[in-house]
């Protein structure tokens, strides 16, 4: 059994190697599963060497013996705490719902820790190997019954909004811990406790840690926002250009010098595919040259923006305003004539997050059209990548604003209290990203 012990160990330390070196933004959930890969390699430590001294119990110092099994079930202990709160993250995250269970998740686990480092610890000797038993030893499977009720419980109340993907993996690592659990209880000198442990957490890394993963998303999310730019609305290219035609045979005013320049700006700044984030003075660059042949296009069309000036060099997810100003002309503005205007502000929400807000004076949503939208962005990692579709650019970003940003960032619309509406890009304010 030490020998398993072992095993599991070195298989846990190469993966907890890969996964704490891999770039990633460190979000609640990822943050999580690093104390739970950290938290489990102790917990091996303090297994394999329990199994030794369980079974050395002649010339192993009874003091060391047991210290050394209290701390073996504190660790167990707390690592289906972990477990529970990374499901519970989990399910948030994907449902939006808070988590009520937490103030009893946090008491029992304090009860836990506390029954493990003060009740009597007691041995059983048998032919077969020896083991801990009594209150001391029932305190993991107390414990671990508890919160595998609290995970199973969050996964009923919200079967139907969690992806597939992640209903799968976590109701296989529950099946796991539940018959590794069983058969430790019908089998106590088989000590495989520490197995249903590691099996559950390689479940989670390979089903949803994995890095390959997130770089597979990464590059699906490169790739939709290359054919965006590849297909910057055909209509208004054309209509531009049509526009510049029309004017170069009225006169040779330097307008169409000044017209022409702006569409090469556009067209050179939107190619930069180079890079995930760009400084955010970058982006607004790209949207003033878009804006300046849409209002030249549209007489009565204005826009102004206001930018905190200390957030020009702030890193934001490349081509992710143009989209979003775009949808504002076409389902807002376009209904009146293209008469009125787009304001985009950006300022700081907090230390670490800044807010940018598009907003438009058009028609509004129609009815019913809203609710549709917020299902859209609420629901975003179970919409598959889009290539055509009214809402492709808004998608999109959300797509790449969770990818880049983590999930606490995104976006989300408002109605104003006169005509039209507000989009909100959440942002956070770490360190840039793209290479």
């Amino acid at each position: 059994m030490l020998r398993m012990e072992i095993a599991l160990f070195l298989i846990l330390a190469f993966v907890a190697a890969v996964y704490l070196s891999a770039g990633r933004k460190h979000t609640p959930l990822h943050k999580t599963f690093s104390v739970l890969l950290l938290a489990m390699l102790a917990h091996l430590i303090f297994d394999g060497a329990t199994i030794y001294t369980v079974n050395h119990l002649d010339t192993v110092p009874p003091l060391l013996n047991e210290i050394l099994h209290r701390f073996f079930i504190g660790t167990m202990v707390l690592i289906v705490y972990l477990f529970y709160q990374y499901i519970a993250i989990l399910v948030q995250e994907e449902t939006g719902k808070p988590r009520r269970l937490d103030f009893a998740a946090r008491l029992f686990l304090a009860a836990g820790e506390l029954g493990a480092a003060l009740l009597p610890v007691h041995y059983a000797v048998s032919p077969q190997g020896n083991y801990s038993d009594g209150i001391h030893a029932n305190v993991c499977y107390v414990c671990t019954a508890f919160y595998l009720f609290l995970c199973v419980w969050l996964l009923a109340g919200s079967w139907k909004q969690i992806h597939p993907k992640k209903k799968l993996a976590i109701g296989a690592a529950l099946a796991i811990e539940v018959c590794v659990s069983l058969l430790q209880a019908f089998h106590p000198t088989w000590l495989i406790s520490g197995m249903g442990l590691t099996l559950m957490t390689m479940a989670f890394y390979l089903a949803l840690e994995n890095p390959d993963i997130l770089r597979a998303e990464l590059t699906e999310q490169k790739m939709s926002m290359l054919y965006l730019k590849s297909q910057v609305n055909p209509h208004f290219l054309y209509n531009t250009l049509d526009t510049i035609r029309i004017q170069a045979q009225l006169n040779g005013d330097k307008k169409v010098a000044d017209l022409l320049m702006r569409l090469v700006d556009f067209f050179r700044l939107s190619v930069k595919v180079d890079r995930q984030t760009v400084a955010l003075d970058d982006e607004l660059e790209l949207l003033e040259a878009y804006m300046d042949l849409m209002c030249y296009r549209y007489p009565e069309l204005q826009w102004e923006y206001d930018i905190d000036p200390d957030l020009g060099g702030a890193p934001v997810p490349n081509f992710i305003l143009q989209p979003i100003v775009e949808n504002s002309l076409l389902h807002g503005l376009k209904n009146k004539g293209y008469r009125g205007q787009v304001r985009v502000s950006a300022g700081r929400a907090d230390e670490t997050h800044m807010e940018i807000q598009v907003m438009d004076t058009g028609s509004g949503f129609a009815q019913g059209k809203k609710e549709q939208i917020d299902g859209l962005l609420q629901n975003y990692a179970r919409q598959p990548a889009r290539l055509e579709g009214n809402s492709i650019g808004i998608l999109n970003v959300q797509k790449r604003i969770k990818l880049l940003c983590g999930r606490d960032c995104g976006l989300w619309y408002t109605e104003n209290e006169g005509d039209g509406v507000t989009a909100h890009l959440l942002l956070s304010l770490g360190k840039e990203d793209g290479k």
